[in-house]
């Protein structure tokens, strides 16, 4: 049997496959040298050097193919800085805009299994470039590799002291770390055999209770993703340490394989994905540090968000799913902050990039200040817009995409009324089928479009109704059949 490998293409935010199949040597040439050559001709008019970054994260051989990147880029030409070690991906975004490059390359596969790999291309703006860009890069693939260049070089840089610096401007540290080290303070974080390692204790200067810490390519059997389901330790923890009590407020972040995005665990270990940390954040940020622009959120981030931001007066902007919407907002219009529901959280203040550990700080800071835990933070809110919901998502495999096909054609032809005893009140189809239900929440259907894999997510007034819309979703999903062939009159 002769294996043949997906065409390389881009998705959300980079190009992945699986290691050996898709995501080889050969290829990983082929793509650095077409995607360094687009954004020498993206960025290098604007007075930019004639410099490319390097980076990558600790999956397996992410750093012999981050060396191939930047041997093959050196040879075209370009001045290459190499990381000397991983670090996360926010770190080589934030490296190109500082260090005044054409971008960065940077060698990962984010939340993905262990099994993948990827290469994320970052403009000289600090932040994944756009479809348009990487729409060029897969043109630049047709082509034959160019010729080497003279005048290319390739030096090691430690990408960690810059970014960490920039990070701890934007967020008041030394209570935080006195709060740590006085034991009025306790913080967790489980960074998942990723990137994040030791990240917040070169940020707060003091020890912290660091799980998973340690370089794991198989990532413990699980995905680097900030999910319940993968990170029973800290949930356990967290839970061990409210019970034999104490004074302390306690904290547990979770990074993913990168440290782009981020998920939270209270002091009695609850956990909260981004769709109660916005909020948190929002309020922190907008009241508490003073600062001002705009909420960006995307169609599956949390009513409360459009709640808080009219008790606020700030402007909403929605947009699709995917951080790269909220990253154009960002370069065009003053952002407060923006959001996903899949951890990924930016800055205005900052570059145009999802920063987990950033998001990190500020969780810190308004715990601090506050004297509050995360949850009690989220529940005075809510009390705040006379608001409650709670909210969950499921990923169901599908049989095949003609299953993804008949989905579609039954979500076009003949929309849901009622779902789970509800009636439908409205539909909103700017990603996917957003629809509303009139004893109040949403079920929102989307489909992968890679593979036949729908989403399903769901808000509602209680965690049983989040349940029970979803399972009901999913049972409509199976129902679906696709139409068989016409039968042949012979």
């Amino acid at each position: 049997m002769v294996y043949t490998p997906a065409p390389i293409k881009f998705g959300t935010d980079g190009w992945r496959g699986v290691i050996a199949a898709e995501f080889t040597f050969e290829r990983v040439v082929l793509v650095a040298a077409a995607a360094a050559q687009v954004l020498a001709a993206e960025f290098g008019s604007s007075g930019r050097e004639h410099r490319l970054i390097v980076g990558y994260d600790r999956r397996f051989m992410a750093e012999q193919f981050a060396l191939l990147v930047a041997q093959t880029v050196q040879e075209l030409g370009f001045e290459v800085w190499l990381s000397e070690s991983y670090a996360p991906t926010p770190a080589f975004s934030w490296a190109a805009h500082h260090e005044n490059a054409l971008g960065a390359l940077v060698l990962t596969a984010s939340h993905n299994p262990a099994n993948y790999l990827g290469l994320k291309v970052k403009g000289a703006f600090g932040g994944s470039v756009g479809s348009d860009v990487t729409e060029k890069i897969e043109a630049q693939l047709q082509n034959s590799l160019p010729q080497p260049q003279a005048g290319g070089s390739l030096q090691y840089f430690d990408p960690w002291p810059s970014y960490c610096q920039g990070l701890q401007a934007k967020v008041n540290v030394q209570p935080i770390r006195e709060a740590v080290q006085q034991g009025k303070l306790r913080v967790f974080a489980d960074v998942m055999h990723g990137a994040a390692a030791s990240g917040l204790e070169r940020l707060l200067g003091c020890p912290i209770d660091e799980i998973n810490g340690d370089r794991d390519p198989l990532f413990g059997g699980a995905s680097p993703e900030p999910l319940p389901k993968y990170v029973p330790k800290l949930l356990a923890a967290l839970q061990t340490a409210a019970k034999a009590g104490g004074p302390e407020l306690r904290v547990g972040l979770i990074f993913d394989g990168d440290a782009d995005r981020i998920a939270a665990v209270d002091g009695q270990g609850n956990f909260l994905s981004s769709q109660g940390l916005i909020p948190i954040l929002i309020y922190h940020l907008a009241t508490q540090k003073g600062l001002q622009g705009e909420i960006v959120k995307t169609v599956s981030g949390s009513d409360l968000i459009p709640k808080l931001a009219e008790l606020y007066g700030i402007p909403l902007t929605e947009t699709a799913i995917g951080y790269k919407y909220i990253a154009d907002r960002m370069l065009t219009s003053p952002v407060l902050i923006g959001g996903e529901e899949s951890g990924g959280i930016g800055y205005g203040g900052h570059i145009p990039e999802r920063d987990a550990l950033l998001s990190a700080l500020y969780v810190l800071e308004t715990v601090v200040q506050s004297q509050q835990d995360i949850s009690e933070q989220y529940g005075r809110l809510q009390e705040k817009v006379c608001f409650v919901s709670e909210y969950d998502r499921i990923d169901l495999p599908l049989a095949s995409m003609d299953v993804r096909t008949a989905l579609v054609q039954t979500l076009n032809e003949n929309p849901l009324t009622a779902i789970a005893g509800e009636q439908v009140t409205d539909l909103l189809t700017t990603d996917g089928y957003k629809f509303r239900m009139a004893g109040g929440g949403w079920l929102l259907i989307r489909f992968s479009g890679t593979e036949p894999l729908l989403r399903l997510y769901c808000e509602a007034p209680t965690s049983s109704r989040v349940q029970t819309v979803l399972h009901w979703a999913k049972d409509w999903a199976n129902g679906v059949t696709p139409a068989k062939p016409a039968q042949s009159s012979h």
